[in-house]
């Protein structure tokens, strides 16, 4: 088992300058849009930023039968921070992920709905996958999945989060193929597989929340790695970017003193905690429950932020 030594170092002695800095006044939306929780976000080739979010919807135990009237899903200019459209008007019960893949399209999430939907950008549905509104654990079912990670050649993982504990590889097709996890502590189980992302060398990294850690495997689900500790917390999202660098939002652990949370966090190929930026609050570049993390074409740096309801950009200091 491997742990990246630098993780138990304090960040703020490590890191006195953090490498990334808010942009301020971004995103420029329209008085009155109301994004409500951000769930997802991502950013496609052509520097646009979607976010998924529900409208003001908060979490409830059971969810509603009806889905969010609003729109669910926000389209920003990555560089001017303008609202470029809106889209998922009554579809969605409990939006969660948001994945764009390398041909554009968007794979989102609903653990209200249990369902997994590939979509246009503009919203047009290609591939659904599992039954609406109806739970289980086999293979044509999810309960509660949370994320999306795509390969080149069009298939994918989903991370079948909250109450299986599993990670599911289909095929381009949307076809079966082979599972892992169940829930534990140990390497290759789960407590909440979260987030779930695949680098440049082809890992699966999954954010295992409960457990405060990432996990590592081959292509075929195979446990390599775990990396843990103070500087990554609690780890609910997790995205590739330049460099085969990895980018991940810890969401705030309890276990930790409010100045250890609520962070983003780079790390190298090997798991190292290179940069860490952002903190606990409700200021400008600081989180309030960070849900989900995505890296645009030129390495800018987005955080959908859950309880403070708001989307960020964080690009490289100069």
């Amino acid at each position: 088992m491997r742990i990246a030594a630098s993780i138990f170092l304090c960040a703020a002695s490590v890191f006195a300058q953090p490498r990334h800095a808010v942009v301020p006044d971004w995103p420029a939306l329209p008085e009155g849009h109301v994004l409500g929780l951000c769930a997802g976000v991502g950013v496609d080739a052509l520097n646009r930023v979607f976010v998924f979010h529900r409208s003001g919807r908060k979490w409830s135990n059971p969810f509603p039968n009806e889905p969010i009237a609003k729109a669910t899903v926000s389209v920003i200019d990555a560089t001017t921070g303008k609202l470029l459209g809106t889209w998922g008007e009554n579809r969605f019960i409990m939006p969660h992920g948001l994945t764009v893949d390398h041909e554009g399209n968007l794979w989102l999430t609903d653990v209200g709905l249990h369902q997994v939907f590939k979509c246009t950008p503009e919203g047009r549905v290609l591939l659904t996958l599992g039954e609406r509104a109806q739970a289980g654990n086999d293979r044509a079912h999810f309960n509660l999945p949370t994320d999306v990670a795509v390969l080149r050649d069009g298939s994918f993982y989903v991370s079948d989060g909250y109450k299986n504990t599993r990670v599911i590889k289909f095929s381009a097709e949307g076809k079966f193929e082979f599972e892992w996890g169940g829930k534990g502590k140990r390497g290759g189980e789960f407590n909440l597989p979260h987030g779930i992302a695949v680098d440049v060398q082809g890992r699966v990294i999954v954010c295992d929340r409960e457990n405060e850690r990432l996990q590592v495997f081959d292509a075929q689900g195979a446990f390599l790695h775990e990396w843990k500790g103070p500087q990554i917390g609690k780890p609910y999202g997790v995205a590739a970017g330049p460099g085969g660098r990895l980018f991940v939002i810890d969401g705030g652990s309890p276990s930790l003193r409010p100045e250890m949370r609520g962070k983003a966090v780079e790390l190298d190929a090997e798991g190292e905690v290179i940069d860490s930026f952002g903190s606990f609050g409700a200021g400008p570049g600081q989180f309030q429950m960070g849900h989900d993390i995505a890296v645009g074409p030129d390495g800018a740096v987005y955080v959908a932020e859950g309880t403070g309801s708001r989307v960020q950009k964080f690009v490289r200091r100069k």
